[in-house]
């Protein structure tokens, strides 16, 4: 072919958390020349916000910070480095169950539900108690794991039609090597306790504190991130969207007609998507076995104090067919710049009951606001046009809203790849599809990119980037990828965002032989993720002098 229009060592093609973690190390590295590029002019991803005319701003569902990396940590921390960027919040989340809050995890907490319920989730955790004791194999499938570990009570009143709910596949055609620190696991004898004494058990999980921004919802730290980079190595909007990938001839087609080369290809775009712009058949035929669902994202803009049956919650859990949502944010909880000030002026839209308002002139708040999550799939149909209005009625049904509160703006946007689903066949699938792409040179990682939900956060994914260029330049294993339940159950620290760490004696490598270049580390051995107190207290002084508690 002719000579690409541009040429890079490394192309990131989305600027997604993935795609801008891959493009952060690559400018922290300094060594091969790169490009990141994506086909909306804002970066982001499924982590962007979106604001309504009328100023209330929803996420692209219920995002949070939380970390199991100190580079991440170093990265947030230096694109919004001042401490009034931030609201810093304890997780108070409840399972709504027989028109009952049910504090969560709801495995613990069925002190609080009708003595029938209590009676049927402990009948069933003593039976799956006494099956652990003599049982040698393990669980195959999702199901089999809510069984073993909880009982068919907590199994039918909870688990299986929750999950339903959110993969919008039964708990049945679900693997279980996904679940790690995702699903806590009930103690018999806590439960029992807090049965007979009607006590509730206390947080857990790796999220019951969390971050989130004062201004510009989760969307604004990704903006913040990619304003880190050098925008020459930047290409963003509807120009830079990918056409076609030859993986043969290392090029990737734009849009507009403009060819980018490389030698080595980071994806971020869904692993599906990617090889239909490959036209690989083998491949094409190969990812038709992965299987994901779309995410309905439902937001509800309200006039009048938050109501004290509301307060603090952050985000609740409907398992019950009585709303088409598994999962409602309080959105206006997370910071008061989520909503439009208490001075604007705004009409009346409707009532929650659906009902015209009488006074339909525009009045001044405050504010608040409910953002909603709705799954669909091939399994679990939605009727898009009347979505909205039933997620209301929802609300109403539920006690979230009263039919008389004043409804002054909503918001429904679909976006077709929301969850990555753990099927039964997607490990068949992902030890095949993603090291043939390797063998390409295309790295395909993140959420959609490589298909694991279980390191699918909004650090994860980032990481997800960082160790796929650390991988291309120095070697260095990608534990994230490869080993889940590693990087979750520790604080990966190695890694710091440390000026003058890590340089480069010369480009060598990516271009001659495709082994990975031989970084200068003034004896700290960097591709295996070593470092030293020295550069530990370094990093530790400049977060500290960029005003970060």
């Amino acid at each position: 072919m002719t000579k690409p229009d541009t040429s890079v060592d490394v192309l990131v093609i989305g600027a997604g958390p993935t795609g801008l973690g891959a493009a952060k190390r690559l400018n922290q590295l300094g060594g091969p020349s790169w490009m990141i590029i994506d086909s909306n002019e804002t970066p982001g991803g499924l982590a962007s916000t979106d604001v309504t005319p009328e100023g209330f701003l929803y996420d692209v569902g219920g995002h949070v910070i939380f970390s199991h990396y100190k580079y991440f940590d170093d990265c947030i921390d230096e694109a919004l480095p001042k401490e009034d960027d931030w609201y810093t919040h304890q997780r108070i989340s409840y399972v709504r169950c027989k028109n009952l809050w049910v504090p969560y995890p709801f495995q613990n907490n069925i002190s609080m539900l009708p003595k029938k319920e209590q009676v049927d989730c402990m009948d069933g955790m003593i039976d799956a108690a006494l099956e652990a004791r003599v049982s040698n194999t393990k669980p195959k499938t999702f199901d089999e794991w809510i069984v073993r570990m909880m009982g068919t009570g907590i199994a039918d009143v909870f688990m299986r039609p929750y999950n339903f709910k959110v993969w919008a596949v039964p708990t049945t055609k679900m693997q279980c090597q996904w679940l790690g620190e995702r699903v806590a696991a009930p103690d018999l004898k806590t439960v029992t306790k807090n049965v007979i004494l009607q006590k509730t058990a206390g947080n857990w999980g790796p999220n019951a504190t969390f971050r989130f921004p004062a201004h510009g919802g989760t969307g604004s730290i990704w903006i913040a991130v990619a304003n880190t980079l050098p925008k020459e190595n930047t290409k963003f909007g509807s120009h830079a969207t990918v056409a076609k990938v030859d993986a043969d001839g290392k090029f990737v087609t734009l849009e507009s007609g403009k060819t980018i080369g490389y030698e080595k290809l980071i994806n971020t775009m869904g692993v599906d998507s990617l090889v239909e712009k490959m036209g690989d058949k083998s491949l094409i035929s190969l990812s038709k076995d992965l299987f994901y669902s779309s995410t309905h994202v439902i937001g509800v803009g309200i006039r009048g104090q938050r109501p004290e049956r509301i307060g603090d919650k952050c985000w609740l859990y409907f398992p019950d067919m009585d709303c088409p949502f598994y999962r409602a944010t309080i959105f206006s909880n997370y910071s008061p710049n989520n909503q439009p000030q208490a001075s604007t002026k705004l009409p009346t839209m409707q009532l929650a009951s659906g009902e015209k308002p009488s006074n339909t002139s525009a009045q001044e708040g405050p504010y608040w606001s409910i953002m909603l999550e709705v799954s669909e799939s091939s399994m679990k149909p939605v009727d898009n046009a009347n979505i909205l209005a039933d997620c209301i009625k929802g609300l109403v049904v539920t006690e979230m809203l009263k039919p008389t509160d004043e409804i002054v703006s909503t918001y429904h946007r679909r976006f077709d790849h929301g969850y990555p689903t753990p099927t039964l066949e997607r490990e068949g699938v992902l030890t095949q599809l993603l090291p043939k792409l390797q063998g390409k040179d295309i790295y395909s990682r993140g959420r959609f990119g490589s298909w694991r939900y279980e390191v699918g956060n909004q650090d994860h994914s980032f990481m997800l980037g960082v160790e796929a260029t650390d991988h291309i330049v120095n070697g260095a294993a990608e534990l994230t990828l490869n080993y889940p339940d590693f990087v979750n159950g520790r604080v990966n620290h190695e890694r710091r965002l440390v000026d003058g760490a890590q340089f480069f004696k010369s480009r060598k490598g990516i271009r001659d032989e495709g082994k990975p270049l031989k970084p200068q580390t003034n004896g700290v051995d960097m591709a295996n993720g070593g470092g030293s107190p020295k550069q530990e207290k370094t990093a530790h002084g400049r977060k500290k002098s960029m005003g970060k508690a």
